[in-house]
């Protein structure tokens, strides 16, 4: 039961998903009936899967005409993919240059509910290095780059985290909630966050955040090293941190200081 249910909402998400590539550039508008004959569904099925995305923003009917063209709802997604991609430009030779400015490995860094996510790295050319998986996920409370995106949001989000309860882990991870908030205000006022092993045993990273020209922390930018080479709490590895965030923030439309 549970997977036929399951079914029928991949089937219903790929119909949908059909309908909104229908339109285009040359074709931005279209009635029931046009999607109908072009997709092989029955008109009831379409209107009602219009419905739901209109509900939600993703298409618009026009009064006046009956048909149907993309809503405001697809704008953010758009932002959201193309920010990604300029971020991905615009960082990587900054990055080169901080990791030949500090010797170690760089990332970038995106926020995804309870996780992180790098997107973009640059490796150190020591002989040791600390090795992690691109499409691997780390949890945002024990890593420099999760705290930065931790203290920077808005209550009723960070209050929500901290209800689901903090994960424990063998490393140095905080379990004590004051503690946790108490150190979050004090990474939003220093604006980078530094973490030593606590999500593994023998990491020592340090991130800065990277705003866009809302001034919003979309992404972090971090520096990460093992233990024994790497200090993070070194003055002159905090200035260049914040001064390369700083920089790939102006690249991608911030224009604070």
């Amino acid at each position: 039961m549970a997977d036929s249910k399951n079914d029928n909402l991949v089937s219903t998400a790929k119909k949908a998903l059909l309908i909104l590539q229908s339109f285009t550039t040359g074709e931005p508008e279209k009635k029931v009936t046009d999607l109908a004959e072009s997709l092989g569904m029955s008109k009831s099925n379409i209107s009602r899967l219009l419905n739901t995305l209109a509900s939600e923003g993703f298409v618009i009917k026009d009064p006046d005409t009956k048909k149907y063209r993309l809503g405001l709802a697809i704008i953010p997604l758009y932002e959201t993919l193309t920010q990604g991609i300029e971020v991905r430009k615009e960082a990587k030779p900054l990055l080169q240059k901080l990791v030949d400015e500090i010797g170690e490995t760089a990332n970038i860094t995106i926020f995804q509910g309870q996780s992180i996510l790098d997107i973009l790295r640059v490796n150190c050319t020591q002989p040791v290095q600390i090795v992690s998986h691109m499409d691997v996920t780390n949890p945002i409370h024990c890593t420099s780059a999760g705290k930065v995106f931790l203290a920077h949001q808005e209550k009723q989000e960070l209050t929500r985290y901290i209800e689901k309860g903090l994960i424990h882990f063998p490393a140095k991870s905080y379990s004590n909630i004051d503690e946790f908030l108490s150190m979050l205000e004090k990474i939003k006022e220093q604006e980078y966050a530094i973490s030593i092993e606590e999500l593994f045993e023998g990491m020592a990273t340090i991130a800065a955040p990277i705003r866009d020209y809302t001034g919003q922390v979309v992404y972090s930018l971090s520096v990460l090293g093992p233990v024994h080479r790497f200090n993070p709490h070194n003055t002159s590895v905090i200035h260049k941190v914040k001064k390369y965030a700083l920089d790939i923030s102006t690249c991608i439309g911030y224009q604070g200081n």
